[in-house]
């Protein structure tokens, strides 16, 4: 029984179909057909259902594809016991955020790349929120506050922002001076998330209303410079909009709480190398104490 069998049929499980697993694996759907093909052969059995939608897991398919996913973690978990020190091979996918991703975060992945040559990096580059396990990526990069998952997370740095907008929204409506001013402002969200300002030592929250939202920190920056409202945005986004003065900060007295950036997985009891090596990359270009785009460690 192939190795890459076994990894093609996990893959074609927990994408719900042959072409999205093809995709993952960059190999051509006709391959992907061959080795299903070939490891039904070998099993006596039907482990999958061809369907206009994709592909559903039989009975005994949903079976052995537990069985089949823990054999190539160990085989992979083996691999890099034995070479600790060799060059990263295979297939490394990542989801990082559009808003800061191409710009802080797309030269470390490329300086990993340079690093391991055999390394194919597969990067997804959007501000939606992706389900890693079941669109089958190794690992994320997010910023923001973490929510509570099952999702392991490793912070890489800390990321600071502040409140802003433009000076004609500030002369139109004027500036809240507390937070509990901000409720009678219009707010540029993401969506329906919470505030969190620094009152001391203590952490006030705050749920804004507004009528732009956008999933994407460049457009609610439009937004904020065309004068509609109040954005919380982190400090790489809208240093040279201050800089120029079309956006001004707001609301200085009440900075909110530094978020975070992290390096998020899939469960599990280690993590894969090319993951521990991806975030000690992230690690050391974080490192300095603080610097422009306002990501310190």
């Amino acid at each position: 029984m192939e190795i890459d069998d076994l990894e093609t049929f996990v893959e074609v499980a927990n994408a719900g179909g042959v072409s999205p697993a093809a995709r993952r694996l960059g190999v051509s759907k006709s391959i992907v057909s061959r080795r299903l093909f070939r490891l039904e052969a070998e099993l006596g059995v039907q482990l999958l259902v061809r369907t206009t939608r994709g592909a559903a897991l039989t009975e005994a398919g949903a079976t052995f594809r537990d069985h089949a996913a823990r054999v190539c973690a160990e085989i992979e978990t083996a691999r890099e016991l034995i070479v600790p020190a060799g060059d990263l091979r295979g297939r490394l996918r990542v989801a990082a955020p559009l808003s800061f991703g191409p710009t802080h975060f797309a030269p470390v992945l490329a300086e990993m790349a340079r690093r391991h040559p055999q390394l194919h990096i597969h990067t997804c580059y959007t501000d939606r929120f992706v389900d890693l396990i079941s669109e089958g990526y190794d690992c994320a990069i997010r910023v923001g506050y973490i929510q509570d998952s099952n999702l392991i997370a490793r912070r890489i740095g800390l990321i600071y922002g502040k409140l802003v907008a433009s000076p004609g929204y500030i002369a139109a409506h004027g500036s809240p001076a507390t937070p509990d001013d901000i409720v009678a402002h219009e707010a540029l969200m993401q969506g329906t998330e919470a505030w969190q300002f620094m009152d001391g030592d203590k952490i006030v929250t705050v749920r804004p209303q507004g009528r732009f939202k956008a999933d994407n920190g460049t457009a609610l920056i439009a937004a904020a410079v065309a004068g509609l409202g109040i954005a919380w945005l982190p400090d790489g986004l809208t240093h040279d909009h201050l800089t120029s003065g079309t956006l001004v900060p707001v609301m200085t007295d009440y900075p909110p709480p530094p978020a975070g950036a992290y390096v998020v997985r899939p469960p599990g009891q280690h993590p894969a190398r090319k993951i521990r090596i991806l975030t000690e990359i992230l690690i050391e270009h974080c490192e300095p104490v603080r610097n422009s785009v306002g990501v310190i460690r």
